[in-house]
């Protein structure tokens, strides 16, 4: 299954006028027998943001799962390289420990602790990534709430915190699974702005979402999955323009 990292660059950017940072090459996820993550590829540049889109069930956030190197789905073919290093060969740690980091749709704020204390706790491991004041500059809400435990924090702010927790560490790559969801629309503004700061920082982000259009606006390049396979790779404003493509694959 591996080739060496010459070849591979050479057959992921022989196209490209820079390298790509994150390369995702022919994956295959599986849950059990179920084939859900059908020879998927993309690459991502450098501090770039892809929207990564599609109808439900469309394999979007197992695609992320297996970026993630989570334990499901199960990887059984395809290559993932993250500035040269091949993510497919980690664990989940190791992949973490390489820059990593992702976001799940449910958030996941620990009950029983405080704003900072999520906070803190994400710091533990090395290598630690922004400092609690660049944080809190960031997310002043955030730093208004420090003391408060953080699952009482309303939908946006909790969604703040969960991608706070993640610049807590010192990442590369930020993996959002739906991080709108739920939020009304000037959160999801202040959000998106959020994430324009953190990709002018150099972090490359990979956000699911249902709400397409948000996304898209958002993001520089999109990539639609249909039953598991890519359909669609490019940028983000061709698939604004391109009502057909809209509303065959993500029905808006």
């Amino acid at each position: 299954m591996s080739v060496t990292e010459q070849q591979f660059d050479t057959r992921l950017n022989n196209a490209a006028t820079t390298p790509a940072f994150l390369s995702v090459w022919q994956i295959e996820g599986y849950y059990g027998e179920s084939y859900i993550v059908q020879n998927v590829s993309f690459n991502i540049h450098e501090g770039e943001i892809l929207a990564l889109l599609g109808r439900n069930g469309a394999g979007k956030t197992s695609t992320l799962r297996t970026i993630a190197r989570l334990d499901s789905p199960e990887l059984r073919h395809g290559e993932i390289w993250l500035d040269h290093k091949p993510l497919h060969e980690m664990k989940s740690y190791q992949a973490a420990g390489e820059g990593i980091a992702l976001v799940p749709e449910d958030r996941r704020i620990i009950a029983g602790l405080t704003v900072e204390e999520n906070l803190q706790l994400a710091q533990i491991a090395p290598p630690k990534g922004w400092s609690l004041e660049r944080i809190y500059e960031l997310f002043p809400r955030l730093g208004e709430r420090r003391k408060q435990e953080g699952v009482t924090l309303s939908g946006g702010e909790q969604q703040m915190l969960a991608i706070a927790r993640a610049l807590a560490r010192d990442i590369k790559v930020l993996l959002l699974d739906e991080p709108y969801e739920g939020l009304a629309p000037v959160i999801v503004q202040e959000i998106a702005k959020t994430l324009e700061i953190i990709r002018d920082q150099g972090i490359t982000t990979v956000i699911v979402e249902q709400n397409a259009v948000a996304a898209l606006k958002l993001a520089d390049r999109a990539v639609i999955l249909d039953t598991g396979t890519v359909v669609f790779d490019g940028s983000a404003k061709e698939v604004l323009e391109d009502e057909a493509l809209r509303s065959k694959y993500l029905a808006i």
